[in-house]
């Protein structure tokens, strides 16, 4: 490989001997990591590896506490990330970074609006820059669309839009697929591909490790804040990954796992619910039975109706019409708060927005829907709270100093599992999950689904979306296929293939939507 400047695959950004430290936690151990123009290096790791952490460097949203940054061969030292768009280097975050009070466009440049001649800003010319990049991605979002009215998958196609748009020599990012259905992520990869054949140098972070590989040029894997192994993609495979990431293969597969199902505990009939924001039938005539100790997927495309029918269940969403039925009793008509009461607990798909209070601990976000479970004569009782806290961080693996640190201090992945953990806490009958492996690596997808099969041998009901086939084919005792609303079919993956699945999700049963109906 030449080292000649400008050439296409020499290195155009070093990271040399990185350091970063937070109090008493070193996150970073001394890295050294290159990124070669017009390619993409892929980084592995479970969470709190250091991925995110050395990214934040690069992007000049953090300084390092040792070591420093090369660019184009000059050591190079980023003082924010306006400093750091202007010499060429973006971010897409793993947590989106959007302002939900602004529109698409407004969005896409904050801190950087265009100007006319006579230094007003040019809306027209942002607002056709914003159109222009979202026809690129060929996401069909108007750019005066306000933020706070679109879904999470949406909302991630618009960050990416907005890194896009600064035209970036080196374009760092973290996990952009998380929220994205697969034909949005094969239009993303079709963008990169352009991007780095006009020489932008690609930094992918991803624990989706199939796609990952198919879009990598080079691989590197971290494993407790230090560069543990690179190689041509070439030379890789998922094993591979996996091994260099948590020391051995753990490639989880629940399929084998014991089927004692007891009595209906949930009992959808004739739902309907209609999203409030656009006015579409979101979820229609769905009839659905949940046994005790039953875990039920339910896999499809982004706009299938997964998430509305979830937060309907969980009081989010009002009901157009149909009942819930939980142990027979009917329960459409209840508050969030009742429902937590009788035990319904939701896990929500954006746990930044709808799942974690930033400003909160991780044991004050863990115990804050069970809290009044706490109350003796009008105080809490902080050592039956304690106890219950340090139950949980046990229970789904939190990694983190203690239940007093800052939920902002953990990984994105230790995150998600506060979030299952104090749904747990709540004592639910019925547990909803929607989409509740999203940025996390596979060890801890591993975790959090061995987790749920033994709360479910304990007869908890298991209700959660996907949109990971892999994951529906080998962690759920039923798979519900829905599309556009409406059930497709249902299959046992014990005796299904994954193309049959994909396939009931990409096209329309006639007999399906005429009855909507899994028994």
């Amino acid at each position: 490989m030449t080292d000649e400047p400008g050439t296409d695959g020499d290195v155009i950004l070093r990271a040399v001997d990185i350091v970063q430290t937070y109090g008493v936690t070193r996150a970073l151990k001394g890295v050294n990591f290159e990124v070669r123009r017009g390619k993409v290096t892929v980084l592995f790791g479970e969470n709190g590896a250091g991925k995110s952490t050395l990214m934040k460097i690069m992007s000049g949203v953090e300084q390092p506490t040792s070591g420093h940054l090369e660019l184009d061969g000059e050591v190079v030292e980023l003082e924010s990330t306006t400093h750091a768009v202007d010499l060429g280097i973006s971010i897409i975050h793993q947590e989106l970074n959007l302002c939900p009070n602004l529109n698409v466009r407004d969005n896409m440049f904050v801190g950087r609006e265009l100007r006319t001649v006579r230094g007003s800003v040019d809306f027209a010319a942002e607002r056709a820059v914003a159109r222009e990049v979202m026809e690129r991605l060929e996401g069909a979002i108007d750019p005066l669309t306000l933020v706070a009215n679109l879904r999470l998958g949406q909302q991630q196609v618009v960050e990416i839009a907005r890194a896009l748009s600064t035209k970036a020599r080196i374009l760092i990012m973290d996990e952009p697929t998380s929220a994205l259905s697969a034909a949005e992520v094969a239009v993303l990869f079709r963008v990169i591909r352009e991007l780095t054949a006009q020489g932008v140098a690609i930094v992918y972070i991803s624990h989706h490790l199939e796609e990952a590989i198919e879009i990598a040029d080079y691989a590197v894997v971290f494993r407790d804040g230090e560069l543990v192994a690179s190689e041509d993609a070439a030379n890789i495979s998922p094993s591979w990954v996996i091994s260099k990431m948590v020391g051995k293969e753990a490639e989880h597969d629940f399929s084998g796992h014991p089927r004692e199902h007891g009595d209906v505990i949930l009992e959808l009939e004739n739902l309907r619910v209609v999203d409030p924001n656009s006015g579409r039938v979101a979820v229609q005539d769905m009839n659905l039975q949940l046994k005790t100790g039953e875990i039920v997927c339910l896999y499809g495309p982004m706009g299938a109706g997964r998430t509305e029918l979830l937060e309907a269940l969980a009081g989010r969403q009002p009901i157009a019409s149909g009942k819930v039925l939980l142990n027979g009793t009917d329960i459409t008509g209840r508050s969030i708060k009742d429902r937590i009461a009788t035990g319904i607990g939701l896990v929500p798909e954006d746990r930044q927005r709808d799942g974690l209070v930033q400003m909160m601990t991780v044991g004050k976000n863990l115990s804050l829907p069970s809290l009044l479970s706490f109350v003796k004569r009008a105080f809490v009782s902080r050592s039956s709270e304690a106890k219950d806290i340090d139950w949980a961080i046990k229970e789904v693996r939190v990694k983190t100093s203690g239940p007093g640190a800052p939920i902002t201090s953990l990984s994105g992945g230790n995150q998600q599992k506060v979030v299952i953990g104090k749904m747990l806490m709540t004592k639910p009958q019925v547990l909803l999950l929607d989409e509740p492996t999203r940025g996390i690596d596979v060890g801890a997808k591993a975790e959090v689904f061995s987790l749920l099969f033994k709360a479910a041998e304990s007869g908890l009901a298991v209700l959660y979306a996907t949109s990971e086939i892999g994951e529906a084919m080998t962690s759920s005792h039923r798979v519900i296929v829905m599309n556009r609303g409406r059930v497709m079919r249902e299959f046992d993956p014990l005796h299904a293939e994954r193309d049959e699945v994909t396939a009931a999700s990409d096209q329309l049963d006639p007999q399906a939507l005429d009855s909507g109906v899994v028994q």
